[in-house]
């Protein structure tokens, strides 16, 4: 007698009797699961798994597509590896690398392939090659081999960042993915095809080209190419920032912690980030005739605050005497607070700020005017005042951080000379390795992670519940308007993660298997597993790390 298991699928609200070892490809069709994408993978019991998977227990199965985080995740991953092997059929002697996002895209380069080859001939015939390995519809399969195993294989194919990574991960098995006879690693998941590819592009960008992404919620849509030039010249100064401590990916990093001389690039990244502070207080040096305030906006977990209190000692040797106001404290009363669709408070809203108050005191500052400034309660809803005021001298600044810094309609009467605008993120350069980069969200989810664990008393789960609701936010108030910046600054430091994982991995590891928020979990657990951890006793007291952390010798209350 067959053996079968009761299967429910919250897709269809559905219970079924699913015969012993059969595969979630074949349950998605037993189902008629219908999600009006390609379903690209499922959640079992809360944990992401591939259709190849097969099922011997009973189970709850939720199938995804590419609208879902972790579908889009692999479908993008899978895509990746598409390029890969196009670029090893048509340019075996050029190595691939994949970097960053960047102007709704993926930014890659064919390393030094422009100089010897026509850079659009180049890119046409990728994308050629890729359509060609879509419409074959070769498999991805995944196959656990042992480690020594993989490294042969990695060593004759010269992907030594690769086995680098695995030297220093010291695992007795790793999951190697093949795809037509060529071999490749990834950190998550794969689609079952490349016929599930739908959607793509690539397009020559600066000395690369840029993977251009189907859109999250409308897959059968590209992305349109938004033009980053500042973001982009960022990353690439931070590329040459890991060539100058020779650090390149995370495989290396270890290498070098495990070492034990970790701490040498620690001082070099602390200075290097010391430094260019340091010219960008120079800068506004250069247009002190003219300018009063200074802006600056990030997304979350981006560091603002200790780079306003970095940038304001730089400016200080400069002879300045800046004064940080918040605006947290120019937001309305509560009873004017707009409410978003759900009828909740929408603080991150632009109408949330008395903007005319603000522009206000800044144009009586300019005039030499003292002013009184304003607080507000978040506990009572309401602004007060409790006799704090302000003037500035001649050599004073006053030095604005938050998440609408950047919004032209926040100093709409502010003239533009007036003013000098930064924008700070954590702009994660050093890269899993070819062709896994690190997404820069993964990097200030965790340093928010530790943060509001240490000083909020916030779980991991509660933190990555609210995630989502702040990357919204990020999107629609503090993206659009990161180009309108004079000057960008990275706060990422090479070796942070290392530092962060001993505090992230047990709260990560508290985050219960029943909850929502667990699949992430998992992926951020997994994701740090490539990490060797590094002690934090040679961070230095102003780092912008301490902000996460402690031992900051800057007061945030």
């Amino acid at each position: 007698m067959e053996r079968s298991y009761a299967i429910f699928c919250e897709n269809t609200q559905t219970e079924k009797q699913i015969p012993f070892g059969t595969s979630l490809a074949e349950i998605a069709k037993i189902m008629k699961v219908d999600t009006g994408y390609p379903i690209l993978g499922a959640i079992v019991n809360n944990t992401l798994k591939e259709l190849s998977y097969m099922i011997y227990k009973p189970k709850t199965v939720k199938f995804i597509d590419s609208t879902h985080p972790d579908g889009r995740r692999m479908y993008l991953r899978s895509l990746s590896f598409v390029l890969f092997k196009a670029a090893r059929d048509l340019y075996p002697d050029y190595k691939l690398r994949i970097e960053h996002s960047v102007s709704k895209g993926w930014y890659c380069e064919l390393e030094n392939i422009i100089n010897e080859m026509p850079h659009e001939e180049v890119v046409l015939r990728l994308k050629k090659r890729m359509q060609e390995i879509i419409d074959e519809d070769l498999p991805f399969t995944r196959e656990e081999i042992r480690t020594e195993l993989a490294l042969k294989i990695f060593e004759k194919y010269g992907l030594e960042d690769k086995c680098t990574l695995m030297r220093t991960r010291k695992q007795f098995y790793s999951s190697v993915y093949q795809m037509d006879g060529v071999l490749n690693y990834f950190y998550g998941y794969l689609i079952p095809s490349t016929s599930y590819i739908k959607n793509f592009d690539l397009v020559k960008y600066y000395k690369g080209m840029l993977l251009v992404l189907p859109k999250l919620e409308n897959p059968n849509e590209l992305e349109e190419i938004v033009v980053q030039n500042k973001l982009f010249e960022v990353f690439q100064e931070s590329k040459e920032w890991n060539k100058i401590v020779g650090v390149r990916n995370v495989g290396r990093l270890n290498e070098i912690t495990q070492q034990g001389k970790i701490g040498e690039i620690i001082k070099i990244s602390e200075a290097l980030q010391e430094k260019k502070t340091s010219q960008i207080a120079d800068c506004i040096n250069r247009r002190k005739e003219d300018v009063k305030v200074i802006l600056i906006s990030g997304p979350s977990s981006s560091g603002k605050t200790t780079f306003a209190k970095r940038l304001g000692v730089q400016l200080s040797v400069d002879g300045f005497k800046p004064t940080v106001i918040s605006m947290d404290n120019y937001f309305v009363n509560r009873e004017f607070t707009p409410r978003d669709a759900e009828g909740n408070y929408d603080f991150e809203s632009l109408l949330a700020l008395d903007i005319k108050l603000f522009n206000q005191n800044l144009l009586d500052l300019f005039d030499g005017k003292e002013i009184e400034l304003p607080k507000f309660s978040f506990s009572e809803g309401k602004r007060f005042y409790d006799g704090t005021t302000l003037k500035l001298e001649n050599n004073g600044l006053v030095v604005v951080e938050g998440i609408h810094a950047l919004n032209p309609a926040v100093t709409k009467f502010i003239p533009q000379k007036r003013t000098f605008k930064v924008y700070v993120s954590a702009l994660t350069s050093v890269c899993i390795d070819a062709t896994n980069h690190i997404p820069t969200t993964d990097n200030r989810l965790i340093r928010r992670m530790v943060r509001d664990y240490r000083y909020r008393g916030y779980s991991a789960q509660e933190t990555l519940q609210r995630w989502p609701s702040v990357r919204q936010g990020e999107e629609k108030h503090i993206f659009p308007y990161q180009e309108e910046a004079d000057i960008m600054f990275n706060t990422a430091l090479l070796f942070e993660l290392g530092v962060l994982k001993p505090w992230a991995e047990p709260l990560l590891k508290e985050v219960p298997p029943i909850a929502p928020e667990y699949p992430e979990a998992l992926r951020l657990l997994k994701f740090l597993s490539f990490i060797v951890p590094i002690a934090e006793k040679e961070i230095p007291p102003t780092s912008i790390l301490r902000e996460f952390l402690d031992g900051s010798s800057f007061d945030y209350s």
